[in-house]
């Protein structure tokens, strides 16, 4: 709850309604008669006259067991911020119980269940566990869990999110390197170049990366930016353009744009730097989870 008036605003709407039943059921059996009877309420539709006999007793017992009920459940599982005495084995410990901590339990109980299977799976090598059709079909419920949100349910990604299902990787797309990228994630570093290009300067790089990979470009411009680029980029996306996985630089001299390959695009990129970022899951998965995972992820960009 957001605070306690919350709290007791529930607890008296709750409270209070199961008090007006036991109110209505007294009220409305006080003064009837304890017998059947023939005489008449004095309402009468369509020939049919209303007898005023009581309310069957099995009828107004179960309301009465209804009430005794709710109170009973209230007392056990608590209400909006009203611990019961109920409890929940959480980490091996009883705790109050609450809707989380069954949760958590049931979670803990789950994970212990399926814990020998993971194990199985973390003993096989991510290559060999990617032809596993139960374990791919695991690692499939997984990455839409935890993944589709960014890379989209196909994997195909979107601008600024890789397609994974392609053989371009910024950081490598070995088992153990995709491992590495999903345990502890990653942090792009592509600095802003405007400052030390300057805006025409800028302008003429874009045309040298567009040259990089066979795209139109203007070549005046492009050698312009030729000793610009051999001082200031070379460093991360090599002599060749070729990219570096080491620092997750792209390969410039293809034809994949992880935000875009057109003029404007490219100068943004120049201009404003980049700093995508992929979340780690260790902690979120653990490693078991992410073995799977990385296999799934694997398998995406094999030719079948």
């Amino acid at each position: 709850m957001l605070s306690s008036f919350w709290s007791f605003w529930v607890q008296a709407i709750v409270i209070g309604s199961m008090i007006a039943c036991g109110i209505l059921i007294v009220y409305t059996s006080k003064g009837q008669k304890k017998e059947e009877t023939d005489e008449t309420t004095g309402h009468s539709y369509d020939g049919i006259e209303e007898l005023d006999n009581p309310l069957p007793r099995w009828w107004v017992g179960m309301f009465w067991a209804t009430i005794v009920f709710g109170f009973g459940y209230i007392g056990i599982y608590g209400l909006a911020n009203f611990d019961g005495i109920g409890t929940v084995k959480v980490d091996g410990e009883d705790v109050t119980w609450t809707q989380t901590n069954q949760w958590k339990a049931e979670v803990q109980a789950f994970d212990e269940k399926i814990a020998p299977l993971y194990e199985g799976y973390l003993a096989t090598p991510i290559a060999e566990l990617a032809q596993n059709e139960e374990a791919m079909q695991t690692g499939g419920r997984l990455f839409k869990s935890y993944c589709a949100v960014c890379h989209g349910s196909n994997a195909m990604g979107a601008q600024g999110f890789p397609n994974l299902t392609d053989h371009d990787w910024l950081y490598g797309g070995e088992p153990a390197q995709i491992k590495q990228t999903i345990m502890y994630g990653r942090q792009a570093a592509m600095p802003a170049w405007e400052a030390a290009l300057g805006e025409q300067g800028t302008k003429d790089m874009a045309q040298y990366v567009r040259s990089l990979s066979g795209l139109e470009h203007d070549a005046d411009a492009a050698a312009k930016a030729k000793p610009q680029y051999d001082m200031l980029c070379v460093a991360c996306h090599g002599a060749d353009g070729k990219g570096n996985q080491l620092v997750g630089a792209p390969n410039l001299t293809d034809e994949i744009w992880l935000y875009g390959g057109s003029t404007k695009q490219i100068e943004t990129t120049l201009r404003y730097g980049r700093a995508g970022r992929m979340p780690a899951q260790a902690e979120i998965l653990g490693e078991e989870k992410v073995h799977v995972l990385s296999a799934y992820v694997y398998s995406l960009s094999q030719d079948k």
